[in-house]
């Protein structure tokens, strides 16, 4: 225990890292690189095995990309998002009509306990909404006025990537992305130490109660937060944990790749690789997926335990939810 509260208290007195010189763009902070163990041996399986990596040090957005900061880009550029789109019925022959038309995954809270683990279960809480867009994050007649400061959502890979490329910078690779999220505290639980809540204290917005039904709502959101709404982490990053899950470069893979030799720690290594398969038996088309990072706003200890910088699950690139967001970095 007192080990426990020595790693939360760290952060407290931690001073954030130098960087090689000023800032190349506002809001954005310096992660110093190293080497620390990547993954975890100790909750899901595709986040082992836990394994040494090193990084360089690279510059990271202090905040998720906002509302704000993704309508500048929209306006400066006519970018029309993967959502705003009607889908090519070429790439979803299994589709129904319905479902071909421009639209996004929204959450939708039941009214009551509802199985969890069996198969398409989670089409009890999840609905494809047509219209559902980064402007309309609940579906048409909802909007983002006085959301300025919220994370945009309904992003696909395509999007993000185009918006890094406007703003002159990149998506983080996975081991980047977890290195700065653990914020120097190399193997601790959660971004900010081993307690979920140091001394009752809220770290992030999370779901409280028996998800998807159930939120207690005990860190004041029901929905996503404004982006800084919680604690920074050691390298002044908010929002690593919860909120909204974060894209990276990376293919998903089931598991980490292990080092080829137990003497050699790679560096930055690329994760998985792109995987295409076709079963000419039951032709349809497989959506690859790129790993997604931090948990989210619908993230509950019973269902989903993955507000943790260990934690990963892979995101299919032509997908778009009301709780996936993006943060980008520059490196040196």
């Amino acid at each position: 225990m007192a080990r426990r509260a020595a790693r939360t208290a760290r952060h407290a007195a931690q001073t954030l890292p130098e960087g090689p010189g000023p800032a190349p763009y506002p809001h954005m902070v310096w992660v110093p690189g190293g080497t620390f163990w990547m993954g975890s041996n100790d909750f899901y399986p595709e986040e082992g095995p836990a394994h040494r990596v090193t990084v360089q040090g690279f510059w990271m957005d202090r905040f998720h990309v906002t509302n704000r900061d993704f309508a500048r880009f929209v306006k400066e550029t006519g970018y029309v998002t993967y959502a705003e789109r009607p889908p090519d019925p070429a790439m979803y022959p299994e589709a129904p009509p319905d479902m071909l038309v421009p639209g996004s995954l929204v959450f939708q809270r039941p009214k009551g306990r509802v199985p969890l683990w069996h198969p398409g279960d989670w089409r009890q809480w999840w609905a494809f909404v047509p219209g559902a867009q980064w402007r309309h994050p609940q579906g048409p007649g909802s909007h983002i006025r006085k959301l300025d400061k919220y994370p945009v959502v309904h992003v696909a890979f395509e999007d993000v990537q185009a918006y890094a490329q406007w703003a002159g910078k990149e998506l983080p690779t996975e081991a980047e992305w977890e290195f700065a999220a653990r914020g120097g505290l190399d193997g601790a639980v959660y971004v900010w130490g081993d307690e979920f809540t140091p001394k009752g204290q809220m770290m992030a917005n999370t779901w409280q109660g028996e998800f998807p039904w159930q939120n207690f709502k005990e860190d004041g959101y029901e929905g996503t937060s404004p982006v800084g709404s919680f604690p920074p982490n050691g390298y002044g990053l908010f929002d690593m944990a919860g909120n909204v899950w974060e894209w990276t470069q990376d293919w998903y893979s089931a598991q980490h790749e292990a080092p080829p030799s137990p003497c050699c720690v790679p560096e930055n290594p690329r994760g998985g690789k792109l995987e295409l398969s076709y079963d000419p038996a039951q032709p349809h088309i497989t959506i690859p997926r790129k790993v997604t990072k931090g948990g989210s706003h619908l993230c509950a200890p019973n269902y989903c335990l993955r507000y943790r910088p260990a934690a990963r699950t892979g995101e299919m690139i032509d997908s778009s939810t009301c709780h996936l967001g993006f943060r980008c970095i520059v490196r040196v």
